[in-house]
């Protein structure tokens, strides 16, 4: 039982002897306004404040102390808000240039379909005549009317108008179109 007490006593005199002055509205406005001029404590600041707010420089110096680090925690929350709403945007315009890329291979696929469609589609066309009927009567007239004679160009598209090409090309050379069939 005596140790109980003893130790009652020891907590007793320790609370009152440890025990801080608890600072005013007005002291604390002191401090906050010299806090935001330097955040740092000059000793001869600090006996001059300790004067001033009548408290003992090792208080001022311990409220230094700890108003640094909350500044130091309200900062890395401030810098951590900023950064993770930067993120956020960042990510919304990933995800828009995301969709905007799948679109753009969506239509580039669209048109390379639609590109073969139409290459295969020509591959199954027959190939149209290098000349019309009309222009080919024409280039023939020519033809008479100049130094060759009539026996020399005899083509049998004159009179039906059935074209092919081996004989357009033998009438041009002055040959029987009749001989390349």
């Amino acid at each position: 039982m005596k140790n109980i007490f003893k130790n009652s006593e020891n907590r007793k005199h320790c609370t009152s002897r440890n025990k801080k002055k608890r600072l005013t509205q007005e002291q604390v406005r002191l401090l906050e306004a010299s806090f935001n001029g330097n955040n740092r404590l000059e000793p001869d600041r600090k006996l001059q404040l300790a004067h001033e707010l009548d408290i003992p420089p090792r208080q001022i110096a311990i409220w230094y102390q700890n108003k640094r680090a909350r500044w130091k925690n309200q900062s890395l929350e401030l810098d951590y808000t900023a950064l993770h709403m930067r993120l956020e945007a960042e990510l919304t315009q990933k995800k828009q240039l995301e969709k905007e890329a799948q679109r753009l291979r969506i239509e580039l696929q669209r048109l390379k379909t639609e590109i073969s469609i139409k290459q295969q589609v020509q591959m199954f066309q027959p190939q149209p005549p290098l000349a019309s009927v009309s222009s080919i009567s024409s280039n023939c007239d020519e033809l008479r009317s100049s130094s060759l004679r009539e026996e020399q160009v005899n083509c049998s598209w004159m009179h039906d108008q059935a074209l092919r090409v081996e004989e357009f090309y033998a009438c041009l050379i002055g040959g029987n179109g009749s001989n390349l069939i």
